[in-house]
C-alpha cells in the first residue's frame, strides 16, 4: 500500500496508475490533494474504488484512498467534523458475518491547525483505536519530534505524543521523507499487523517520498468484474455514422469547456455502446492500462535507479526532479 503526497495530481495521474498497477497495491493514499468536483472525471483508476474528501470553499488539504474494488468495503462516518479525515473499512465481515475488519484512516492535519480542531481528532483516534485492527496513516505536520527518543519541542506536538500513548498507538515509520523531517507517519494499534515499511521514490518530481508498506491481514476477494471493450469485434463503420450525424455545432453552441465535454462523452459512450462489444478480462495484466507501454516503462526505471542513486549520494537532486519531470 503506497502513501502519497501531494497538490496537483494533473501531471502525475498516469504515474500513480502505473505505480498502483505494477506492485499490485490493494490501497493507495494521498494526501493534500487540491481536487474539487469537477476532477471526478479524470481521477479515477481502472479497478479501483475512489474514496475522496475535499476541503470545502478553499484549495488544497484534501485526502484520497483508491481500494482494490476486488476487497469489500465500505466509507465509515463518526459522527464528528470529518472535513479532513478519511475514514474506510474493508475485510470479510462487513455485512455482519464472522470475518476480519481492518479501519483504514487517512487525515492530513494543516501546521497552523488550532487546538481545538487537534482534540476533535484526538477524539477520532481514540475511538477508533477500540477497533481489532487500525491503520491510521496521514501527514501530522509535526516536524519537531524525535520518534527515537519520543520527544518533542512544541505544545502541540507534545500533545499528539499524549494521545498516541493514550491509545497504545504505534508508529512503524522509521525514515525521513521529506528533506529530512518525519511528516508522514503511518500508525497502527496493533503489533505484527504491519510490515515491509519502504520509502519507494516521490511521485512526479514532488519533494515528497512515497511510504509503501503491507497490512500483513486477509481479506476476502470478490471474483473480478473488470471487462474491456473487445475492438477486434467493433463495427467501425457504423461509429463512424452514428457521430457524423451528430449536428455538433448545435449541441453544443453556447456550451462551455465542461459542458462541452461532458455533451461529447455522451454521445461517444453512447456510439460505443452500439458499435463495440465488451468480454472479460484476465490474466496477469487484467488491471494493466492499454496506454502502459514500453516506452513509460522504462522512463519510470530509469527514475526508480535514479532515485536508489539519489539515496547513495551519487546523484544530484535536480537529476532525480528532471527524471521527475520527464
Amino acid at each position: 500500500m503506497p502513501l502519497c503526497k501531494r497538490t496537483s495530481m494533473g501531471n502525475k495521474q498516469e504515474e500513480l496508475e502505473t505505480c498502483a498497477c505494477m506492485r499490485g497495491c490493494d490501497l493507495t493514499d494521498i494526501m493534500e490533494t487540491w481536487w474539487d468536483g469537477c476532477y471526478g472525471w479524470s481521477v479515477r483508476i481502472e479497478g479501483y474504488r475512489l474514496f475522496r474528501k475535499d476541503r470545502q470553499g478553499r484549495q488544497g488539504g484534501g485526502v484520497t484512498l483508491y481500494v482494490n474494488d476486488q476487497l469489500e468495503c465500505m466509507e465509515l462516518h463518526l459522527g464528528m467534523d470529518e472535513e479532513l479525515t478519511l475514514w474506510s473499512a474493508y475485510g470479510s465481515g462487513l455485512e455482519g458475518g464472522q470475518g476480519q475488519i481492518t479501519i483504514v484512516r487517512v487525515c492530513y492535519r494543516p501546521p497552523n491547525q488550532e487546538d481545538q480542531a487537534d482534540e476533535a481528532l484526538y477524539r477520532q483516534m481514540g475511538r477508533a483505536s477500540r477497533s481489532e485492527a487500525l491503520v491510521l496513516m496521514g501527514d501530522f505536520n509535526h516536524p519537531d519530534i524525535c520518534w527515537r527518543d519520543n520527544t518533542a519541542e512544541h505544545k502541540q506536538s507534545r500533545r499528539f505524543l499524549e494521545c498516541i500513548d493514550d491509545n497504545f498507538l504505534l508508529q512503524v515509520t522509521e525514515e525521513p521523507m521529506r528533506r529530512g523531517a518525519m511528516l508522514d507517519l503511518v500508525l497502527t494499534n496493533k503489533e505484527g499487523l504491519m510490515g515491509n515499511v519502504k520509502l519507494k521514490g516521490s511521485l512526479g518530481c514532488s519533494d515528497h517520498e512515497m511510504v509503501e508498506f503491507k497490512i500483513l491481514r486477509t481479506a476476502r476477494r470478490a471474483q473480478s468484474k473488470l471487462t474491456t471493450l473487445d475492438f477486434r469485434k467493433a463495427d467501425f463503420g457504423l461509429y463512424r455514422d452514428l457521430l457524423g450525424r451528430v449536428p455538433w455545432d448545435k449541441v453544443l453552441e453556447g456550451a462551455g469547456a465542461q459542458d462541452s465535454w461532458l455533451v461529447f462523452k455522451g454521445h461517444l459512450l453512447q456510439a460505443q455502446e452500439r458499435c463495440i462489444p465488451t468480454r472479460r478480462k484476465s490474466g496477469k495484466n487484467t488491471r494493466r492500462p492499454a496506454w502502459m507501454n514500453k516506452e513509460l516503462l522504462g522512463k519510470l526505471q530509469h527514475k526508480k535507479e535514479a532515485y536508489r542513486g539519489w539515496k547513495q549520494g551519487q546523484v544530484a537532486w535536480e537529476e532525480l526532479s528532471s527524471q521527475g519531470s520527464g
